[in-house]
């Protein structure tokens, strides 16, 4: 079969009605579930997989690619318009697209979060359609060591979110660390920092956390103040697309922001999260604009949305080349394929052309649908914004807890939520950022278990982390990275 035969066939899969009503349905479904706190994009495949057993492979692997896609872009609804990070993935979304939504541009705000979402899913695919098999070759040479080296360099983005104060946010990326190592260790199972309480012995969740940090810390907050007198609400709920003159003078951004994700989804292991700060600190390095950077800058948004949206394509590399899962969700989508009876590698591009192509067809489609519900979706939310604030912040807090729970159906995560949520607000007080907590909680247990992996290779020689030639170039940019901020301070010095 040629090429136009088997995209002939792709397309006649797709235009059946069970394929286009379950990328309807998963489009759907995985936007309001991402943007629910603590849901997820795991735990969305999760719950629509076993509908997928009795259904035909296309419209199965169309509903989980759909509810795959469009998850990740449901997390920015809430983190744009109550301070809540639907999943970890928008958690850098907060830090500009909430503060657009406080000065009265919240519908701009849910347009740039939604065109960079689309713009990062439909840049990832063409990467994917294009350098599958190149660049899934490339992700085998990454190790422990080069692991670490890319993860150390995630964490200087720590340096660059820590508005004010660099020391206090050190400190809470410190604090993040440390919470990352409560509970058992990888490498002996032995439990770790659990003060002798039996629920700690499985850690922490991050979601709990999160949750914790940024939506219970913003209602405690909201009811502190609101006998004195009510502050701001989210103003200008609704849907605008950024004008053609805004997305023109940010095409660099978005595209450097989508090639950072679709980089690092490439790289098992690594995920969404890491990726979403990396291009916030870059964007935040890079931007013209740089100074507006956590006051509402769309740049900031852009930079989340399409990197964290890129993933999703990047990961998907050797998960269908390799049979490597790229993140959590591609875990359950290499267990539907196998399901349905298709064995990841190079056998499935040749044996299986036809579902592959309809594969990035229906990417596609998913992604284009997505500006379609957010658009169709913004008078929800007007009216969901438009209830009296003590209802909305109650019904945030319910949300919160459901969702702290739901992770792992542990009550201890919902006395972890709400602790850091009190923690959040002694935290905004003292005015130390909580981004940096995030940070350092969702990528210290891969640093961790890199470093150690890396060590017993290497007879624990950390000097033999110099040797591999991909971890010496990320160290030397890591090195870069931290020495810019050190130097421009050092020159507004001198020249004071």
């Amino acid at each position: 079969m040629g090429v136009l035969d088997n995209l002939s066939l792709a397309l006649s899969q797709i235009a059946s009605w069970e394929v286009l009503l379950a990328i309807f349905i998963g489009t759907a479904y995985g936007t309001l579930v991402g943007a629910l706190p603590g849901m997820g994009t795991v735990v969305a495949l999760v719950v629509a997989l076993p509908f997928t057993y009795s259904m035909g492979t296309p419209a199965a692997i169309a509903l989980l690619l759909s509810i795959y896609c469009a998850s990740v872009y449901g997390g920015s609804i809430t983190a744009i318009l109550i301070n809540t990070p639907g999943t970890p993935q928008s958690a850098a979304t907060v830090l500009d697209g909430y503060p657009m939504a406080r000065s009265g541009k919240a519908d701009l705000a849910l347009g740039w979060a939604t065109f960079a979402s689309a713009f990062g899913g439909v840049f990832s695919l063409i990467v994917l359609i294009i350098a599958a098999p190149q660049l899934a070759r490339l992700s085998v040479y990454f190790g422990p060591v080069e692991t670490f080296a890319l993860i150390l360099f995630a964490l200087t983005c720590i340096a660059w979110v820590s508005s004010g104060s660099m020391v206090k946010g050190l400190l809470a990326g410190a604090i993040g660390l440390f919470l990352a190592s409560i509970g058992p260790d990888n490498m002996t199972g032995l439990s770790r920092f659990g003060f002798g309480i039996d629920a700690l012995a499985g850690g922490l969740s991050l979601i709990s956390v999160l949750i914790g940090l940024f939506a219970l810390s913003e209602a405690f907050t909201r009811a502190a103040y609101y006998v004195q007198g009510k502050p701001p609400d989210v103003a200008g709920v609704g849907f605008r697309l950024p004008p053609w003159s805004d997305i023109r003078i940010r095409l660099r951004m978005l595209v450097q922001s989508s090639a950072i994700g679709t980089a690092i989804g490439i790289l098992p292991g690594t995920g969404a999260t890491a990726a979403t700060f990396v291009s916030y600190a870059e964007a935040k390095r890079t931007s013209p604009r740089r100074e507006n950077f956590g006051k509402g800058e769309p740049d900031g948004v852009v930079a989340s949305e399409a990197s964290n949206n890129a993933v999703t394509g990047g990961a998907l590399v050797p998960t269908l080349a390799l049979g490597i899962p790229g993140d959590g969700g591609t875990v359950v989508l290499l267990g539907a394929l196998l399901i349905q009876g298709l064995v990841p590698g190079v056998q499935l591009f040749q044996n299986n052309p036809e579902i592959m192509i309809g594969a990035f067809i229906v990417i596609l489609i998913a992604n284009l649908l997505m500006v379609v519900f957010g658009a169709i979706g913004a008078r929800g939310f007007r009216r969901v914004m438009g209830l009296p604030e003590p209802l909305l912040m109650g019904w945030v807090v319910l949300m919160s807890v459901v969702g702290a729970f739901a992770v792992r159906g542990n009550p201890i995560d919902v006395v972890v939520a709400v602790l850091a949520g009190l923690f959040g607000v002694v935290m905004r007080l003292a005015g130390v950022p909580v981004a940096p907590i995030v940070i350092g909680m969702a990528l210290g247990k891969t640093l961790e278990q890199s470093l150690r992996q890396g060590l017993m290779l290497n007879d624990g020689s950390f000097l033999a982390f110099f040797g591999q030639p991909i971890a010496v170039g990320i160290f030397v940019i890591t090195l870069v990275f931290v020495g810019a901020p050190i130097y421009t301070a050092y020159r507004k010095g001198r020249g004071a």
